[in-house]
């Protein structure tokens, strides 16, 4: 089947033709002529299959005719979980409606409000944005849903995982009734369920998931190592594909900048994109990924469904997820419009039942391969501890304690020595072995408190501490700290 074939106008028509697009994916092709009658529309596809102009297409062909929006009106609202797939939706949306007279704008968090504000004073034909910054929006009445004709949930799972469904139903219940309502998920949890039979009239489900969850062109393996072996795995494994885009998952932001900065030590040009970035930062990150001067992108799940960039051959994931579905989200960065590409997931120990989840949900193992040459042992490569924790057998570092063992002098000032004005071992208890209940050290009596040895007890000699003014040092510290 080809677009023409679908009812869009010829004006889109042609655009599609000026982007070399004739046919549609299979999610189009069903999805499309729904939407085109106006029917609420329930769409189960992964990432990567042609949602966003699933949706986006129809929707342009039924604005087009129309009037435009009033001031701090909206006449189209796309909802989606991240600010990397909403620009991404953004600018589907101009590249396809460029012949069209409609108005179209991104609104996000992490950037300045007043340019939005701006943006939407005059009113907007379609609105992509984030539900938290939407509802920032609605909060200082810079816009309006009351006259809404379309709204799309994209990636709905994802923004439930997020924690985004209570904004989801008060930006719903802001709309008017008779709207359009589309959503589209890769999964559809109970949550989701709940959502859709509450808020979407009648809707029509169109469901493209194959049997085999993971995309046909992906060639996934999973390397078995000790935490500490990772990052030389992951060095060796770009190094072995120099010039080549690479994505990374972590677990975590932290982990993800840490990730960045050893990998640079070794030479490796990289950058970190998650929630803690800015959008500038994460606008810069994604630029120099696409340009190709930084090969190697190293993300949180947070962005798993938010990056669309074409020549992605290696995906590697640092650390597993901890719900299964993602592993699917996260390699689906690679082998997208027909090409081919490589997933590689390290295991520690610690990590095998999440890896047991995952071929469960599969329905197949994933093949083992062995690690890179190169691969190293550091006890040194987890230095702060924020990737996944360390084997228990692990020998400790260099001046680290074992792990379970209590740390020696913990709470006594460097100077302080047991049995000095310290506290006496057996924290919790009277001092010189004295059991509870019976009199003891207190600053209320410190005759009954004094030891055998005739010393004041610890208690009062905290207090002593404790009233104290702070050194000229440690006041200044603190003036610092508030400022």
């Amino acid at each position: 089947m080809l677009f023409s074939e679908l009812g869009l106008s010829k004006a889109l028509l042609d655009t599609l033709d000026g982007l070399h697009l004739t046919t549609p994916t299979p999610i189009q092709v069903q999805a499309i002529p729904l939407v085109l009658e106006g029917r609420d529309v329930i769409g189960l596809a992964q990432t990567g299959t042609g949602k966003t102009a699933a949706f986006s297409l129809p929707i342009l062909h039924r604005l087009a005719p129309g009037k435009k929006a009033a001031p701090k009106k909206v006449r189209a609202l796309i909802l989606s979980p991240t600010r990397e797939l909403s620009a991404q939706i953004a600018k589907s949306v101009k590249d396809y409606g460029r012949k069209l007279h409609l108005t179209s704008t991104v609104v996000v968090g992490g950037v300045s409000i007043r340019p939005q504000i701006k943006a939407l004073a005059g009113g907007i034909d379609i609105l992509i944005a984030t539900p938290g910054r939407l509802m920032d929006l609605i909060e200082q009445r810079a816009v309006s849903l009351n006259e809404i004709e379309v709204v799309v949930l994209d990636e709905a799972d994802q923004m439930l995982d997020i924690g985004f469904m209570p904004a989801i139903k008060r930006i719903l219940a802001m709309t008017p009734q008779n709207r359009q309502t589309l959503l589209f998920s890769a999964t559809m949890p109970k949550e989701i369920r709940e959502l859709s039979s509450r808020h979407l009239k009648n809707p029509t489900e169109v469901s493209v998931i194959p049997a085999k969850k993971t995309a046909d062109r992906v060639d996934h393996s999973v390397m078995h190592m000790q935490t500490p072996a990772k990052m030389g795995a992951l060095a060796g494994l770009i190094r072995a594909r120099k010039g080549e885009r690479v994505i990374v998952f972590t677990r975590t932001k932290r982990g993800a900048d840490k990730a960045v900065k050893r990998l640079e030590t070794d030479g490796i040009n990289a950058a970190a994109i998650h929630g803690n970035k800015s959008q500038g930062q994460r606008e810069r990150a994604l630029a120099g990924f696409r340009a190709g001067t930084v090969p190697v992108l190293i993300a949180t799940d947070i962005a798993a469904r938010g990056i669309d960039v074409p020549g992605v051959t290696l995906v590697v994931n640092y650390e597993l997820p901890n719900v299964p579905e993602v592993y699917v989200h996260r390699i689906g960065r690679t082998a997208r419009a027909g090409a081919e590409g490589t997933a590689v997931t390290f295991c520690a120990p610690d990590e095998r039942s999440l890896l047991r989840d995952i071929e469960k949900m599969l329905k197949t193992e994933i093949p083992v391969e062995k690690a890179p040459e190169g691969t190293y042992v550091d006890a040194l490569a987890d230095p702060d501890g924020d990737f996944a924790p360390l084997n228990k057998t692990q020998r400790p570092r260099q001046g680290q304690r074992p792990q379970g063992a209590k740390p020696q002098g913990q709470g006594r000032r460097p100077d302080q020595r047991q049995g000095q004005g310290g506290k006496p071992q057996g924290q919790g208890r009277a001092a010189n072995g004295q059991q509870a209940g019976k009199p003891g050290a207190n600053r209320h009596h410190p005759a009954a408190a004094a030891n055998q040895n005739g010393d004041q007890p610890a208690a009062k000699s905290r207090r002593r501490r404790s009233d104290r003014r702070p050194r000229p040092e440690q006041a200044g510290d603190k003036a610092v700290a508030r400022g």
